[in-house]
């Protein structure tokens, strides 16, 4: 593939995967707004399912042309990260996490079902991309 051929996938797939991510932050933020309405199982665990899957998204974006295993090991590494850092209660870290962006991104207290919501929401990003990826016309051979 020329490399004029690859930077227009790239963006391409850049895009997409961002566009994956704004629809997945929208459903994120309308699970925590309207939490009351869904069964207490998704409210609860929702938002952090949904912020590993943006976080898989945007692993995407970023580099569209890593390989899926790449991108989940970074996601869930990443996420993983985030959740072990809020074992951390530096002072300008805890000022960040009082903030409200710097609560949905950073989150605020460890808690061991959220790495599970992780591993989830990567899954389940790795899983739609499989879909997709099979689905597709270069892939079904036509």
């Amino acid at each position: 593939m020329s490399a004029v051929m690859r930077m227009h996938t790239d963006l391409r797939a850049r895009v997409c995967w961002a566009l994956v991510a704004i629809v997945a932050i929208a459903a994120g933020l309308a699970s925590r707004m309207q939490a009351a309405a869904l069964p207490a199982f998704v409210a609860s665990y929702a938002g952090d399912t949904l912020w590993a899957f943006v976080v898989y998204a945007a692993a995407g974006a970023i580099a569209p042309s890593a390989g899926m295993r790449t991108r989940l090991a970074a996601a869930l590494a990443f996420a993983s990260a985030i959740e072990c850092s809020q074992l951390l209660a530096f002072d300008w870290l805890v000022s960040l996490r009082s903030t409200t962006l710097g609560a949905l991104v950073l989150g605020q207290g460890f808690l061991w079902s959220d790495l599970a919501c992780y591993a989830a929401g990567v899954m389940l990003g790795a899983l739609g991309e499989l879909l997709v990826t099979a689905s597709s016309p270069r892939h079904r051979g036509s």
